[in-house]
């Protein structure tokens, strides 16, 4: 930074230390005493004054339109700056005027932004000032609520400040952002203007006195850097002040030399290079990172300072991928953005227990040079796949002998280094292999255009060099939702891909979700797994042939899909929305259009001209953290029945939101409103947060289409708001105490259960109002309703205006009466959850007895037992690890002697914000033995000794939108701050000036939970006594992979056989079947059909699936994710006994053993059944018990332990005792699996 430091010490100082702190050692000065001082001050004097004299500035400054450099005008277009744009416009025009506009001189793009950004130009759109000064003149001004300033800075910073959209930062060009702003952000702005001054990004900050100049400080490069005026019309009076900072930036903006390092000759004190150590067994331990010591001293120091970490198994994947998040960061010292070369010098003495595959090529992708060192215990083969090349790998017999390869080290790696050299110049498309994908838009609108559109994709597919080493291919087409029809690795040759198109069929459907498609390509398509060779640093290629607009937002997958690398070409018709195609493509010129998909030839060749300018680079993406404001007025969401059965009331309905909306106050932003619609799954016509005018959302209701479709599954819709709706992200203002109002207008009786999703939003504090009609089931939407009273009905729903005003005043008195806590109440008399979260990690050990002790005591004063208090603990550093679950222990006894054994688990970092996560995800749940779907109260206590290395606000705030009261206890080491922030009410966060103090805020917790339990107490459900349904699920999950092609008819007979036995008629057992090879596909779900005669004709009418590799693993844990849940028709929160079958040919590519166990733990029993060429050992390991693995030479003797399996299945479904006891007024029953068919 240019400090000239000058030290001055008495006789008790180190003199070393003062040595080294001053800009040069004879700058250091020494006094007996510090009543000596005047003896040095003419010494002093002079040392200054000489040194200041001989100071010169890194270059002379020079005149701002003297350098080439990169400026970005990110100007605020929100509603606030209406007035004063066209003076922010003029100013940007005479800002450009100044400049020397070029390709190699000066570029400039602007953007505007509210609520999220849009570029207006980019850095490469325009090569002469002419061409830019005209673009600003037309601007028009956005508008848009509320002002999002920390997106804006993120998204300049991913989609802006890249080489894709012409900035020049990697070659060392200076980059200016020059931010107008008019307002306070609604977000945070800390986290991206960080993120930009990280990657060297020179940001200036012009603000109005509406504007927040601490936030303008924060986001400038340097608070000086930010300049203000009274308002725009005053902007010329910065614009000379404006020019001399930008003179100073562009002197500091000189960009680091690329460094040619040697390992063991290290150029560490003249700042050159730096060093990192990482030592490793189960898990990496940082020793220091790159940037924690700045001389060759204190590194030495360090290092001969090392203990040995020990620990099993060696786990060389995880240390990898470890570094590639944590150490080759900029925020861990890394300069790799700067051009730096990065050198990891791995030194391991086993193979690894993990795989190493993956994450090494993930580092190489990042430019990092691998160099491995092995002794003879080591994998040869493993350290070669690791290293840059595997010549990099070199080998000891011990590593006492380390010695004899270290010149072979330094010469390889300076070999190395020296020749990194800048990404190379564009190649002709048709010599580089690639990946592409083409993604068909195969919606109702271009059922006339998809011929035209096959035949494009043939001939694109001809001009290609196919092979597995070569051109690979996938084609995807899309409408409401994508289906693939063939991955990138399903053919290997033109022909096999050729014939494969030729015979593709429109899909059709509505709407056309192109976000949806982007994100499920990204999730699915551009993967390993699906033939993508990404980490192998192949080209990815996407081709959108899209016809129309998005039903959905395409902004965030599209970004996501660039970050990731992706090149996105896309090809749009007349009715395309070019504005659209262009945002979704890796760059606006990449968005190609024709009148119509008849004329795609004519831009053939146009596209592959395009793509042959593809060049590959990923770069990563901070998130964003929104901090919201607490507003007025209530978020109100319509969920309207758009099935078959309302198809002719369905204007009736709509006039009756629009009539409703009338009264609200929408435009002074107390009210928000959202629109949802549903049949068989759920739509949302907008979201809460989507218009912020009265005027926009009566527009977008009258617009209304009716959806339809059956059935009608309630259920699924509650639960749908419940997880997407009413969520921060989605407008809803929940957790800053705003009434959250839910009106349902439904025609029927619901498909699908009702009870438990009710309950779940009503315990988040959503009020329901429910309207129906003569159709619809009257107890069902007294139910779902806040209180049954507000359950209202009509004869038909073009009778809904009698019902209006008696809504209205329902709502009115409902919002009106929401009131904060009651008195409290004595914490021992409320049965409730709660989970211990203790900090275990290196910074507690010392304090680790006196927390144990304090958990020791509040059990105490619980009142443990099945039925009352639950308690489980959970230890955390790095990761999480659960002492015991909510179910282990039922007496208080046994949860005091656990506790009283706790050992202290140790490690680093402390990552918080994984273990609340983690005890969200795996403790508080259902079969951990947490009762919160019944209405239990549900605390977490967290004990903390320091602050989080990860983020803690997505997962505190996921705890809290779960109804989870969590208080914190820290001590002095922690981030107070963070502590509020993780507990419940930022009241609840207690604190001690260490561990041993605990005892002191004992009491303090009893209060503040007494308090919490008062606000926790849940809606009680409408139906109190449930009588437990009978009967079972049974999912039959079927290996359709190439070698049971011959058998697959005799594993379709053994199904229908046993379903023949099931009681599916009278609702007691409910059947699903899936496939699998590489991935798996759902033939139906539990809740598909609801007759044994729909189950038979679908399983006899079923087709091999084909495919490989044979991942049991992967299908084994998307039965857990996708099919045994409520959603898909489980009953398993019931207790409905579930039951898998497994029918294996083989033995599986991936691991089994933690998905097979994520089963079981569910309460899933497992029944496995293969033949002679499955794995016995695998098929054990997979089933509930071992001996439930049954086995037949071949699949055509399946009927040969048929009645052997309905034995197992009827003796362990009897068995099966639910995890909690049966609550007072249930009644349970089950019933076995009869051999003997059932009565239809």
């Amino acid at each position: 930074m240019g400090v000239q430091i000058f030290a001055i010490g008495s006789r008790r100082s180190d003199r070393g230390e003062l040595q080294t702190i001053s800009h040069d050692p004879s700058n250091a000065l020494f006094v007996s005493e510090f009543t000596d001082l005047p003896t040095v001050q003419q010494q002093l004097q002079s040392s200054v004054e000489a040194v200041v004299t001989d100071i010169t500035p890194e270059s002379p400054t020079v005149p701002v339109d003297t350098v080439k450099k990169d400026i970005v005008f990110l100007l605020d277009g929100s509603d606030g700056t209406r007035r004063g744009f066209p003076a922010m416009r003029d100013f940007v025009e005479r800002a450009v005027e100044k400049l020397n506009v070029g390709q190699n001189n000066d570029r400039v793009s602007v953007v505007q932004y509210s609520r999220d950004a849009e570029v207006n130009f980019y850095l490469n759109t325009y090569a002469t000032k002419e061409d830019i000064v005209d673009s600003v003149r037309g601007l028009k001004h956005r508008g848009g609520t509320p002002l999002n300033t920390g997106a804006a800075l993120q998204y300049v910073r991913d989609n802006v400040f890249t080489q894709s959209s012409g900035s020049r930062r990697l070659q060392g060009v200076p980059q200016l952002l020059i931010l107008l702003n008019g307002g306070k952000s609604f977000d945070n702005v800390d986290a991206p203007a960080s993120a930009l001054k990280q990657q060297g990004i020179s940001v200036i900050g012009i603000g109005t006195s509406s504007s927040d100049i601490n936030e303008l400080q924060k986001i400038s490069y340097d608070p000086t850097y930010a300049l203000s005026v009274s308002n725009f019309t005053a902007l010329p009076t910065v614009q000379e002040q404006l020019s001399s900072v930008m003179s100073t930036v562009l002197v500091r903006a000189t960009p680091m030399t690329p460094t040619v390092t040697v390992v063991e000759a290290l150029s560490v004190d003249d700042s050159k290079d730096r060093v990192s150590v990482v030592q490793y067994s189960r898990d990496p331990a940082v020793q220091f990172y790159l940037n924690t010591y700045t001389t060759k001293g204190e590194i030495l120091d360090t290092v001969r300072g090392l203990s040995h970490k020990g620990g099993r198994p060696l786990n060389t994947g995880a240390a990898l991928q470890y570094l590639r998040d944590n150490v080759f960061t900029a925020s861990a010292g890394s300069r790799r953005q700067e051009g730096v070369p990065q050198v990891l010098v791995l030194l391991s003495g086993g193979r690894s227990f993990d795989r190493v595959n993956e994450p090494a090529s993930a580092l190489k992708q990042m430019g990092v040079q691998i160099f491995a060192i092995g002794s003879r215990m080591s994998d040869r083969g493993e350290l070669q796949t690791i290293s840059h090349d595997p010549s990099n790998a070199l080998f000891v017999s011990e590593f006492t002998d380390l010695p004899t390869v270290q010149q072979q080290l330094q010469s390889s790696v300076e070999a190395v280094v020296t020749d990194i050299t800048p990404e190379s110049p564009t190649v002709p498309v048709d010599t580089v292999k690639k990946d592409i994908v083409f993604l068909l838009d195969g919606s109702d609108g271009t059922r006339r255009g998809f011929p035209a559109m096959r035949d494009f994709v043939e001939k694109a597919v001809e001009k290609l060099n196919v092979g597995q080493n070569k051109d690979r291919v996938s084609v995807v087409q899309y409408s409401r939702d994508p289906a693939v029809q063939f991955y990138l690795n399903t053919y290997a040759t033109k022909e096999d891909i050729v014939d494969s198109v030729r015979g593709l069929k429109h899909r059709g459907g509505t709407p056309l979700n192109t976000g949806a498609a982007l994100q499920y390509l990204r999730d699915n398509v551009f993967t390993a797994s699906a033939g993508s060779r990404r980490q192998e640093v192949v080209p990815q290629v996407l081709v959108l042939l899209s016809g129309g607009r998005s039903f959905d937002r395409v902004n965030e997958p599209a970004s996501a899909l660039k970050q990731m690398g992706v090149q996105i070409f896309a090809i749009g018709s007349r009715m395309s929305d070019r504005g659209e195609l262009q945002t979704i493509s890796h760059d606006p010129s990449n968005a190609l259009f024709v009148s119509e998909f008849t004329d795609l030839p004519t831009v053939q060749e146009q596209l592959s001209s395009v793509m042959g300018r593809v060049l590959v680079r990923a770069t990563p993406m901070t998130p964003t953290v929104t901090v919201e404001r607490k507003p007025t007025g209530k978020d109100v969401v319509f969920l309207l029945d758009g099935s078959e059965d309302t198809r002719s009331a369905f204007r009736a309905m709509r006039d009756f939101v629009q009539t409703v909306v009338e009264t609200l106050s929408v435009d002074d932003s107390k009210d928000r409103v959202s629109v949802v619609q549903y049949s068989r799954d759920p739509a949302v016509q907008f979201y809460l947060n989507t218009y912020t005018t009265k005027g926009e959302i009566l527009d977008t209701v009258r617009g209304l289409s009716h959806k339809g479709g059956r059935p009608l599954n309630t259920g699924a819709a509650l639960q749908y708001l419940r997880d997407n709706v009413f969520t921060a992200s989605a407008g809803s203002r929940r957790q800053e105490g705003v009434p959250q109002v839910l009106v349902l207008l439904s025609g029927g009786r619901s498909f699908d259960r009702v009870n438990e999703p009710a309950s779940a939003l009503k315990q988040m504090g959503v009020q329901i109002f429910a309207i129906g009609s003569r159709r619809s089931d009257r107890g069902e939407l007294q139910t779902i309703s806040h209180d049954p009273s507000n359950a209202l009905f009509v004869s038909e729903f073009t009778d809904l205006p009698t019902v209006q005003q008696q809504l209205q005043s329902s709502v009115e008195a409902v919002v009106t009466d929401i009131t904060p806590e009651s008195p409290t109440v004595p914490v021992d008399t409320v049965k409730k959850d709660i989970v211990f979260l203790l900090d275990g990690s290196d910074g507690t050990r010392r304090g680790f007895p006196a927390m144990r002790d304090f958990v020791e005591r509040a059990v105490e004063k619980l009142n443990v037992g099945q039925n009352n208090d639950r308690v489980s603990v959970v230890q955390y550093s790095r990761d999480a690890e659960v002492n015991f679950y909510l179910n282990t222990y039922a007496t208080k006894e046994d949860i005091v002697d656990s506790v009283r054994g706790l050992k202290h688990r140790g490690g680093t970092p402390l990552n918080t914000g994984a273990a609340l996560q983690y005890v969200r995800d795996n403790v508080f749940m259902p079969f951990s033995g947490s009762r919160r779907l019944q209405g239990v109260p549900q605390l977490l206590i967290l004990l903390n000794g320091g602050k989080s290395f990860d983020n803690v606000d997505a997962p505190a705030s996921a705890l809290k939108q779960q109804g989870i009261s969590v208080i914190g206890i820290g001590t002095s080491s922690s981030d107070i701050n963070e502590l509020q922030k993780i507990s419940y009410d930022p009241t609840y966060a207690l604190s001690v000036s260490n561990f041993t103090a605990l005892p002191t805020v004992q009491e303090q917790l009893s209060s503040v939970m007494s308090t919490v339990l008062v606000r926790a107490t849940p809606m009680t459900p409408t139906v109190t006594v449930e009588r437990k349904p009978t009967g079972k699920d049974v999912v039959f999950l079927l290996d359709g992979s190439e070698d049971t092609r011959s058998a697959f008819r005799a594993m379709r007979d053994f199904v229908q056989t046993v379903v023949e036995t099931l009681s599916v008629d009278d609702s007691k057992d409910r059947v699903s079947v899936v496939q699998y090879s590489r991935d798996p596909a759902v033939q139906f779900y539990l809740n598909t059909y609801t007759t044994k005669g729909e189950i038979l004709d679908t399983v006899r009418g079923l087709s091999h699936k084909g495919g490989r590799p044979l991942n049991t693993g992967a299908a084994l844990q998307y039965l857990r994710d996708n099919v045994f849940t409520a959603s898909a028709g489980s009953r398993r929160q019931e207790g409905v006994p579930q039951v898998l079958v497994l029918l294996s040919g083989g033995r599986s590519f991936d691991r089994v053993n933690e998905p097979a166990s994520a089963l079981k733990q569910m309460g899933v029993q497992i029944f496995a059944i293969g033949s002679r060429r499955s794995d016995r050992g695998e098929l054990q390991t997979i089933s509930h018990d071992p001996s439930n693995a049954l086995f037949v030479s071949e699949f055509t003797d399946l009927p040969t332990v048929q009645q052997q399996l309905q034995s197992s299945v009827e003796a362990v479904v009897t068995d099966i005792t639910p995890e909690s006891p049966t609550v007072p007024g249930m009644l349970t029953c089950t019933a076995p699996w009869s051999p003997e068919k059932q009565p239809d």
